[in-house]
């Protein structure tokens, strides 16, 4: 298995990666707004909808079908730690993109998860091969608690904009906000900017 190592992206942020602030851990904590959720293999859906050419419903066979990638990034957890050196495997946000064919009004992304969370990015922040959808970590299937069947990871941003039990991603073409952005948390969530409330 090839890993493709891209924790240097930092430097298209900020000077250190480690951003400021943060203090780094060889733990993974456990933050979720909620109880987690139950899922079922047969029944699971994830959908891409809206400003797109195809609107998508992938079975969770049909999206471990499509072409993936495992990466070492870095995990920036808004309440203060970092955890370096993750591998992810999972499909690059683009690749879903190219899948549904976003059409050129679209500007913003939602993502909806099985608990009722969304999280937004603008468009542009999510055409990253890092932005992954992601299913197993550090060669392991993702715990529950982690967000398993699938989370989003986006290690150029704080991990509330990854958002867990990711079941839908949605094509806006106006800005729309998410959960955690709708009470006070940051819209950009840049780490190296310490961007963590609005």
């Amino acid at each position: 298995m090839t890993v493709e190592d891209v924790t240097d992206l930092y430097q298209a942020f900020g000077d250190d990666r480690i951003p400021p602030g943060q203090r780094e851990t060889t733990k993974f904590p456990v933050l979720s707004k909620g109880d987690t959720p139950n899922w079922d293999r047969d029944t699971w859906t994830f959908t891409v909808t809206g400003a797109v050419d195809t609107e998508l419903s992938l079975s969770y066979d049909e999206f471990r079908a499509l072409d993936t990638v495992t990466q070492r990034q870095d995990f920036h957890c808004v309440t203060g730690w970092s955890k370096l050196d993750c591998e992810f495997t999972g499909v690059p946000f683009p690749e879903l993109a190219a899948a549904a064919g976003v059409t050129d009004d679209a500007v913003h992304v939602l993502f909806h998860a099985l608990d009722g969370y969304t999280t937004n990015l603008p468009l542009a922040d999510c055409m990253r091969e890092e932005v992954l959808f992601t299913w197993a970590f550090d060669d392991d299937p993702l715990p529950p608690e982690h967000g398993g069947p699938l989370r989003v990871v986006t290690p150029h941003k704080y991990a509330y904009k990854g958002a867990k039990w990711v079941d839908g991603v949605e094509f806006l073409t106006e800005p729309q906000r998410g959960y955690w952005e709708k009470r006070g948390y940051s819209n950009t969530a840049d780490p190296w900017a310490e961007d963590r409330y609005s």
